[in-house]
């Protein structure tokens, strides 16, 4: 029987692969508050309390809903993310990179690893996409109601999933496979068979680690927003990734090439290693 090589796309969510913070497009517009007057409050709060700016963010939701009167369900928030939008590309981009792993021997697998609503993400017409969901959450209380943060996704926080990857353990509450000794050659998915795919600051200690461990770390930019070409290129000057890229999944731009060659990379890597042996 042939090996299949494995390999694993990670991906960001807000500005990754869709254009806007999930949140903007159905829960604030019901709130009826601005996206701008939203974030900015947030980001006060953080401050004032000295609060983890996610944790701030998510509690900040929890306080307007409940002034305006609006059940913050868990129903509710899966409706929201049926409304999020996505960079040209993405709906097909995971069934054409799947097919084109498998022509060449590579199961391709992908993962969330978002500072966002993991609710949101989860009623997202992608969502069937991905092995695992790693994002923050709410407690909900009997009537399903969420009342607290369950789980909250920072930046450095992201790391520890790129961890639960490469060792194949998707439950955030299993902490004994996390910590066991695995030798590397026995754990699920090899660094150097990850991709990361980012857009912001929350990224970067992702990108790093993906990219020193072997793998390959991708920043990708809106062009339709200023300064964030040059904001993903300067990642690059400073070795945080491989290369930028324009966020267009279609086929036969950037991304879609650069990720085929991986997956090249790796079938012919694996051809390299069964001579050697």
């Amino acid at each position: 029987m042939v090996k299949k090589i494995p390999m694993a796309i990670c991906y960001d969510f807000d500005g990754t692969l869709s254009p806007g913070n999930m949140q903007e497009y159905e829960f604030m517009d019901k709130l009826g508050v601005k996206a701008m007057w939203f974030w900015k409050k947030s980001l006060k709060f953080s401050k004032t309390q000295n609060a983890d700016p996610i944790l701030a963010y998510m509690r900040l939701m929890l306080d307007e809903a409940q002034y305006k009167g609006l059940p913050v369900t868990r129903d509710y928030f899966n409706k929201c993310g049926e409304n999020v939008e996505f960079f040209p590309g993405v709906t097909d981009w995971f069934k054409r990179i799947n097919n084109y792993g498998k022509k060449n021997r590579v199961e391709v697998s992908h993962y969330i690893i978002s500072s966002g609503l993991k609710e949101m993400i989860e009623g997202t017409a992608i969502a069937k996409e991905f092995k695992c969901i790693f994002a923050s959450s709410f407690m909900y209380n009997a009537s399903n109601v969420a009342y607290w943060p369950a789980n909250a996704v920072n930046y450095t926080g992201k790391t520890q999933y790129l961890f639960r990857i490469n060792k194949g353990c998707c439950d955030i509450n299993d902490n004994k496979i996390i910590n066991q000794y695995i030798p590397e050659e026995d754990r699920a998915v090899p660094y150097k068979n990850m991709i990361y795919i980012g857009d912001g600051d929350t990224d970067i200690p992702c990108m790093k680690l993906v990219k020193l461990s072997g793998g390959h770390s991708i920043a990708v930019y809106n062009p339709r927003k200023k300064g964030r070409k040059n904001k993903a290129q300067k990642l690059i000057q400073e070795d945080r990734v491989n290369i930028s890229a324009n966020a267009d999944y279609r086929e036969g731009k950037l991304l879609d090439s650069y990720v085929k060659s991986i997956i090249d990379k790796l079938s012919n890597d694996y051809k390299v290693m069964k001579f050697e042996k």
